[in-house]
């Protein structure tokens, strides 16, 4: 399905350090919307999707989505790299310095810690799906958010790519929703669980 190169979904060249910049960028390493939250997502609602062809976009998706986190650890990761005390302490990066140095730590940009709660796995096809536009929806508008008061173009132009493919990851699961509804009585899209009570599925050879 992949094959795995050394190299990044799109290139990171960052060259001046900026603890500011990457006090901001890390929540999209660990805030509620980021890249890590998205991919546990993904992968972890896998399994029980009852449409195979749903179940493998989750899994293309949410290893699409670990490049994205790597992508955004190399941009703080860039942005830390050569940082100095005085600059932790003028940029206001200095209790994240206190903890964990330039080290990458996943947590939001307001400061709260990543934890299992930032996603939701429910075994529900139409739930799990439409929390997946909805998180798409949520990350791109925080890519707009951080495009908008970042200057610098060689941070500016890895997030644009990463905004696109937001939107393309939405188009993705919208069609998803659809494929999923067409498997089901269409008077009871919400009325029970497709991924539990199956004998409301249509079976292959109803669906005409």
């Amino acid at each position: 399905m992949w094959t795995y190169e050394k190299r990044l979904q799109f290139p990171v060249n960052i060259k001046e350090t900026c603890p500011k910049t990457a006090s901001l960028i890390i929540s999209q390493f660990g805030g509620p919307d980021g890249e890590l939250a998205a991919s546990m997502r993904y992968l972890s609602q896998r399994y029980t999707m009852p449409c195979k062809e749903v179940g493998g976009l989750l899994t293309d998706i949410g290893t699409e989505e670990l490049g994205h986190l790597e992508m955004i650890c190399s941009i703080i990761y860039q942005l830390t790299k050569n940082l100095s005390v005085e600059q932790a302490k003028t940029a206001g990066f200095d209790a994240y310095y206190v903890d964990h140095t330039s080290g990458l730590w996943p947590t939001a940009a307001a400061g709260v810690p990543f934890n299992a709660c930032e996603f939701q796995s429910k075994g529900d096809a139409i739930t799990d799906l439409i929390e997946d536009l909805a998180a798409e929806q949520k990350a791109r508008t925080t890519y707009d958010n951080l495009i908008r008061i970042i200057p610098d173009p060689s941070v500016r132009e890895p997030l644009k790519f990463l905004r696109a493919r937001e939107v393309v990851h939405f188009q993705r699961f919208g069609e998803a929703l659809e494929k999923i509804k067409s498997d089901l009585d269409a008077k009871n899209f919400y009325y029970f669980n497709p991924e539990f009570d199956k004998q409301f599925v249509k079976k292959p050879a109803d669906q005409g």
